[in-house]
């Protein structure tokens, strides 16, 4: 079972929480979602240089406030403010949004970067898309995490590897990353990476940060 189900959405409740925090009913629901998964793609791409790793939605009836996790917080509030600012009026003009008071934007800043296994999913794909040998892209990443005191983590690439014919998975370990165990605070990511030459490699990243 442990290989089959998402880290993350296995520990909904217990270690994690929802990433959408609203209520609705009927045709409001299905708007909600939808509207959601565009202001996080929109969000994605926009702050990437600010590494980026996750956006929270809680809406209180007609309010909504969008939190977004980045590593970089001063590249993405801009000097005084400013990017701040301009983000929240680009939301208001994307998404339609008659009342900007009506939405609020906040920024937290992830204090570990090398912990967090989008941030470091993201950065090996940006290294194969630069041609970068995978394999120290991989030893260079897991390194960095088990300097950040992680007890565990796990790399697995799979594809054409090295722009071989034949696409093949390779996985690096170290540590304890016990997928059953409940309480224990795995976080988890996948991203493709379009290589030059080899195609899309999929990057999956676990990351134990201990028992909560």
């Amino acid at each position: 079972m442990g290989q089959k189900v998402n880290p993350i959405g296995f520990r909904i409740g217990t270690v994690y929480t929802w990433s959408s925090r609203w209520f609705a009913t009927g045709k409001t629901y299905s708007q909600y979602l939808l509207e959601d998964r565009k202001m996080r793609q929109f969000l994605m791409e926009r702050l990437k240089n600010a590494g980026i790793a996750k956006v929270e939605v809680e809406r209180s009836f007609d309010k909504r406030t969008v939190i977004i996790h980045v590593s970089r917080p001063g590249v993405a509030i801009g000097r005084g403010g400013t990017g701040a600012e301009e983000l929240k009026n680009n939301l208001v003009k994307t998404f339609k949004i008659s009342d900007p008071s009506k939405i609020e934007v906040k920024f937290e800043e992830i204090k570990a970067p090398d912990l967090d296994a989008y941030l470091v999913a993201i950065n090996i794909a940006d290294q194969l898309s630069r041609r970068i040998p995978f394999r120290r892209a991989v030893s260079q990443s897991l390194e960095r995490i088990k300097r950040s005191n992680a007890p565990g983590a796990r790399i697995s690439l799979a594809g054409r590897l090295g722009g071989r014919e034949i696409a093949r998975r390779e996985t690096v370990k170290y540590g304890a990353v016990p997928l059953h165990t409940i309480r224990a605070n795995i976080d988890f990511a996948k991203i493709d990476a379009k290589v030059p030459r080899a195609g899309i490699v999929g990057v999956k990243v676990w990351i134990n940060k201990g028992e909560s």
